[in-house]
């Protein structure tokens, strides 16, 4: 499901991903297969983690990469799910065969 929405998608960002809805910054973005398939990468991720159970882990993660680069772009792009999710984005194909618990191997 996606919702459209300049107000909920934080500066800086084109979408954010929160259970079940993938909401984005513009109605064009519904077109870009590859940022959907990284968005759909991040659903995947917090089904396997119960929701909750994502968000909690991503924020401590953050909180981690964050003490250790001290910049927020590179503590966000060394987030595990992060890192799965962009070195995979271009592969449309990728939730298909993608096993459980992926992220892990992104630690």
């Amino acid at each position: 499901m996606y919702l459209v929405s300049k107000f909920l998608v934080p500066n800086g960002y084109v979408a954010i991903t929160l259970f079940p809805v993938i909401i984005l910054k513009n109605k064009y973005l519904k077109k870009d297969v590859v940022l959907l398939n990284h968005e759909k990468i991040h659903l995947r991720q917090q089904i396997e983690l119960l929701i909750i159970g994502f968000y909690i882990w991503y924020v401590i993660e953050f909180l981690i990469r964050i003490l250790k680069y001290k910049a927020w772009s590179e503590a966000y792009l060394n987030i595990s799910f992060e890192r799965e999710a962009y070195q995979n984005e271009n592969n449309l194909d990728y939730l298909k065969s993608r096993s459980l618990f992926t992220f892990f191997r992104y630690l």
